[in-house]
């Protein structure tokens, strides 16, 4: 199957989820973040989710890797380029909603991809490879492929890899590691 028919699928599947699985997948999922081995980590870059697209609520992600005094980063959309800029999230930074409803950091300073040592990666559907389905604009993509080479990147997901994506490309860059709810 191709990327366009899993983006279908697994965006009706995850708008199926209860609140009660939802609940008990994201808490597995915070379960194996807390045990990752993170000697040499400072900076994290993590996803704001979108709860009204079910996406996993990264705040207690945020809170957990605050706790262990890691500088959080998130990302703010170039909407005409679909390309990322990154910028550290502190507890005073200020969120504006872009006009998809996705929450970007107004008043924060700007980090290098260089500088990122563990990327968090939304996404639909990843399979054994673990290359992945997003939302089709190739934002992570583009980013991931500017990162140093020791980056780790960590696709965060409801649901179990699948065998393959018939379309993966030279352009996709497959993850290290992908959690999901064992």
């Amino acid at each position: 199957m191709k990327k366009q028919e899993f983006r279908k699928i697994y965006k009706q599947k995850r708008n199926d989820l209860t609140e009660t699985q939802i609940q008990e997948f994201q808490e597995n999922i915070y379960e194996q973040i807390y045990d990752l081995e993170i000697v040499g980590v400072k900076n994290v870059h993590l996803f704001l989710s979108l709860t009204k697209f079910k996406e996993i609520d990264t705040q207690p992600i945020i809170n957990y890797f605050r706790s262990i005094k890691k500088r959080i980063v998130v990302s703010k959309s170039d909407l005409e380029n679909n390309t990322l800029s990154h910028f550290y999230l502190e507890e005073n930074t200020v969120l504006e909603l872009n006009k998809y409803g996705v929450p970007e950091p107004v008043n924060a300073e700007q980090v290098d991809e260089k500088e990122l040592d563990l990327i968090f990666v939304p996404l639909l559907i990843s399979d054994e490879l673990n290359y992945r389905v997003g939302y089709g604009k190739g934002f992570y993509d583009r980013f991931l492929s500017n990162c140093k080479v020791e980056a780790k990147f960590i696709g965060l997901n409801y649901f179990k890899p699948i065998y393959q994506i018939e379309d993966s490309n030279d352009f996709d860059i497959p993850l290290h590691q992908v959690i999901y709810p064992k």
